[in-house]
């Protein structure tokens, strides 16, 4: 049911920085090529830092803590499933293949041992969710498990002043990494305020080993804005966004299949921006992540 990689287990017995990456970005946020070519860098991003990539994934109901360049390979190629907390117990007893989301890469990183994820954008409460209480499990799964995960805030075509009401509700920590608005994932900044900013890594290692010296449960999400050079700016991407989620409610799409088309459409509409923004975004919250793991690991020796 479980593999966990030689190279993790001797990083984890020596108190190497570690970092957890998702693989639902490689089976349902971005193209082929672009799937494997991020993932990739976001591994070669953790690694310059000094710090161990733990990309995680499920092939044939295994459970892969720290995949290898193979076995993303084989993902990549694979049918697979949106594999979120819920889903994870069945993918594992049917031995089905997929990419795990950030729900279920924080609970198993943080089962095994890890302290630090970094992705894209989490999700949170969807449009219209007074409605139809579509608010995604990542943010039920941070309230109680205890991570520094680094994201460019959450994925811009949620509800984000929502998101953030519901953050503060389940008692997770949001600062921004020297910024002072919510990232808007493709847009670097947005119109809603954060009380909290951080300026080094050295800052979010202290307030995570805080944290765990408080006692509590949930986890801190670190605020990472895209570059403003590779942004599409907020006014746009919103005019992009509603474009794009009309299209969406007149197909009656519903479900986990929602944010994987309105990235499709957004794609399509923006002419592959929001992809090279995208790929921008999670590399350098890998980045980031890593140094922030290496600090941690300095606190804690």
């Amino acid at each position: 049911m479980l593999k966990i990689n030689d190279q993790i287990i001797f990083a984890l017995r020596e108190h190497k920085p570690l970092v957890a990456l998702e693989t639902a970005v490689l089976t349902h946020g971005l193209p082929k090529p672009l799937n494997l070519e991020t993932v990739l860098a976001m591994e070669e991003a953790v690694a310059a830092v000094g710090a161990v990539p733990c990309t995680i994934g499920v092939l044939q109901g295994e459970i892969i803590i720290g995949m290898t360049q193979a076995q993303l390979q084989e993902l990549a190629e694979k049918e697979a499933v949106k594999i979120g907390l819920r889903e994870l117990p069945v993918v594992v007893a049917k031995k089905l293949s997929g990419g795990t989301t950030v729900a279920a890469t924080a609970y198993l990183a943080h089962r095994y041992g890890l302290r630090v994820l970094a992705t894209g954008g989490i999700g949170g409460v969807h449009r219209g969710a007074a409605q139809t209480f579509d608010i995604s499990a990542d943010l039920t799964v941070l309230a109680r498990t205890p991570l520094t995960v680094v994201a460019s805030g959450a994925k811009a075509i949620l509800d984000l002043g929502l998101t953030l009401e519901y953050l503060e509700t389940m008692g997770i920590t949001v600062a921004g990494y020297k910024t002072k608005t919510f990232p808007a994932f493709y847009a670097s900044s947005s119109p809603y305020k954060l009380a909290l900013e951080l300026c080094t890594p050295q800052e979010v290692a202290a307030a995570a080993r805080a944290r765990d010296g408080l006692g509590l449960l949930a986890a801190m999400l670190i605020c990472n804005p895209v570059p403003p050079a590779a942004q599409i700016p907020y006014n746009e991407l919103m005019a992009l966004i509603a474009a794009v989620e009309s299209e969406v409610q007149d197909r009656q799409i519903s479900g986990q299949d929602v944010t994987p088309e309105l990235l499709k459409g957004l794609a399509a509409k923006s002419g592959g921006r929001t992809l090279a923004v995208n790929k921008t975004l999670l590399i350098e919250n890998a980045r980031l992540a890593a140094k922030i793991a290496s600090e941690l690991v300095q606190l804690k020796t």
